[in-house]
């Protein structure tokens, strides 16, 4: 079933981004409506997906990078339906490329471990949910922001962006100070579940340090965005080298170092 039903959600994507993508050689107002149906099915496809492994493994699927990558990816999608939902006309026109990406992104994820295991003894408690969840949910925002990012810089390459400017500038900022939030209270509920299972708020370890890094990193584009007035194709590119930090503390610091986290 879990076979079928990634298959399904990969499908679905890749009509999504194929439908969509169609929709920038015609000139009618609900020309991506199609794509954005195929990729609304994708994201709850994904969903009870994730409720099936849920289901099965008696434990949330946050516990390893294939179920935690699942999740990032529906809450990055999730992020962008909640934005779209507030700007329609501003913003559909993004459907084809959070389709690409969605593809990108399963494509990572069929090369991860799939198996169900048991938990770790650190990660049998209820702070799992909370300080995994928001994590999760700050990178997913910052994926957002990246993808924008990248759209805006390539603006004069796209027509699509033209008047669409103003808004997707918004989106990026709005997506980046959503993820700083999270990312803020994942890091905090991350100290006090460490307090709890090692007995030490801050230990230094490889993931607390990237994370830290990442925090600091979105905090100045922010500052910068604020004080200094840093908008479009300049916050665009602090969008994108911030995302190479995300990527890292999630990715990078699981298979290039060691500590105590290294479970993950």
């Amino acid at each position: 079933m879990s076979t079928f039903l990634f298959s399904l959600v990969f499908g679905l994507f890749l009509a999504a981004f194929v439908v969509s993508a169609v929709g920038f050689f015609f000139t009618m107002k609900w020309r991506f409506r199609p794509g954005l149906a195929a990729l609304v099915l994708g994201w709850a496809a994904l969903g009870v997906l994730l409720g099936l492994r849920w289901k099965d493994s008696g434990h949330l699927p946050l516990s390893n990078q294939y179920e935690s990558m699942l999740f990032m990816l529906w809450a990055m999608q999730a992020v962008f339906f909640y934005f779209l939902y507030r700007s329609l006309d501003a913003l559909e026109w993004l459907s084809p490329w959070v389709s690409g990406l969605s593809l990108v992104c399963m494509g990572v994820v069929s090369l991860l471990n799939s198996a169900m295991e048991p938990l770790v003894p650190a990660l049998q408690s209820n702070w799992l949910l909370i300080h995994v969840t928001t994590t999760m949910l700050g990178y997913a925002a910052f994926a957002l922001a990246f993808l924008g990012g990248v759209i805006l810089l390539m603006k004069n390459k796209l027509k699509s962006v033209g008047e669409k400017e103003e808004a997707l500038d918004s989106l990026l900022f709005r997506s980046c100070a959503l993820g700083f939030w999270l990312l803020t209270l994942g890091i905090i509920t991350g100290a006090v579940w460490a307090n709890s299972a090692w007995g030490s708020y801050w230990t230094w370890d490889p993931k607390e340090t990237w994370a830290l890094i990442t925090w600091i990193f979105y905090a100045i584009a922010i500052h910068l965005r604020r004080t200094r007035g840093w908008r479009n194709t300049r916050f665009a590119g602090l969008m994108i080298a911030g995302f190479v930090f995300v990527v890292f503390t999630y990715f990078g610091v699981n298979y290039l170092l060691s500590g105590l986290h290294s479970y993950a």
